[in-house]
């Protein structure tokens, strides 16, 4: 079987001589639109104003520290380490719920450790970084590919990013030729625009659904299995994700449907889901729709990014080191 096509989105940040190079999502697919990024500032900004996202920042924070680096030219190395720590400091404040910044800048902050050649050490921690995160989401495709069936129905939500795609390729690795259902995911469409988008560019069916409709399809038996991506998982087994997370896995328990969460391991400093900030982006942004505004300004909007699903809701946390149950995730640190 020939290799599944490698969507647009699996290279997003690129590392180049004149800074760090970020495809924006917020035009994808319309555009192709790269912001280019010079300092460490404009790469924490490119976060967090959602030109990138899910595992993105991963990458931004990995490249935005070797540009770090690299700007501190001829300095003390002990100062040039400093100011690395303290760009790591920045970008990882980007998007507090999500614990895939903090290490990526742990790989490179680990590299520059005591190293004189902080520029090329800072290079080859980010490279390092961009290895293992790639290698861990094939682990873990491999892993949650044998949680799927032949020709089932899979109901996503969001954009999982490499976790997905890495679900994806051993799924069609496997023959099992799954079809999904992608969730629209408001206020950013990244369910519509990013998920629905680079399913159809690896050859997947895929249906696209308003965030209304999952649970009526899950009464219909109309879907097989529930899966996401995670922005971070506890040792609980407590499942932190786009808003919207929890309302499904509800629906997934309601009428029999297996909910598998994906996650390269748990946090190891998180204890139960309630330890996680939940990120409030401003209440400005469920307005609108694709830079239109969808309600009167007599209208207020709330907008928590993430919700924490509880661990009696998930069915099993897949990892690059297997499969546990939301009771057993625990024993990953073992």
């Amino acid at each position: 079987m020939s290799s599944p096509v490698t969507p647009v989105l699996a290279d997003s940040v690129r590392f180049d001589d004149d800074g760090v190079h970020i495809l924006d999502r917020r035009v994808f697919p319309f555009e192709h639109r790269w912001v280019h990024a010079r300092t460490v500032e404009e790469v924490a900004r490119a976060i967090e104003e959602m030109v990138t996202q899910s595992s993105g920042p991963y990458f931004a924070v990995l490249w935005g520290l070797a540009l770090a680096a690299r700007d501190t030219g001829e300095l003390d190395p002990v100062v040039a380490r400093e100011r690395v720590a303290a760009a790591a400091r920045r970008l990882i404040a980007t998007r507090p719920t999500n614990d895939q910044p903090s290490k990526a800048a742990a790989f490179v902050l680990a590299a520059v450790d005591g190293r004189d050649d902080v520029a090329a050490a800072a290079v080859e921690g980010a490279r390092a970084g961009e290895r293992d995160y790639r290698d861990r989401c094939r682990r873990m495709g491999r892993a949650g590919a044998e949680l799927i069936g032949e020709g089932a129905r899979v109901l996503t939500h969001c954009w999982g990013d490499l976790y997905l795609l890495g679900l994806v390729e051993a799924l069609l690795e496997q023959g099992k030729r799954p079809e999904f259902v992608c969730t629209e995911t408001r206020p950013y469409l990244q369910g519509a625009r990013l998920t629905a988008e680079s399913l159809a560019e690896m050859g997947v069916p895929v249906t696209l659904v308003t965030d209304g409709m999952p649970a009526s399809l899950m009464r219909e038996g109309r879907v097989d299995a529930l899966v996401t991506a995670s922005d971070r998982v506890a040792l609980d087994g407590s499942v932190i994700n786009k808003v919207g997370t929890l309302g499904l896995a509800v629906a997934a328990q309601a009428f029999g449907v297996p909910f598998h969460a994906l996650c390269h391991a748990p946090d190891p400093q998180t204890a139960t889901g309630a330890q996680v900030p939940i990120e409030f982006r401003d209440g400005d942004e469920v307005l609108h729709t694709l830079g239109r505004r969808s309600a009167s300004d007599k209208v207020t909007g709330l907008y928590p990014a993430f919700d924490v699903t509880d661990p009696h809701l998930v069915t099993t946390v897949v990892t690059d080191e297997g499969a546990f149950t939301p009771q057993r995730l625990h024993t990953y640190w073992d």
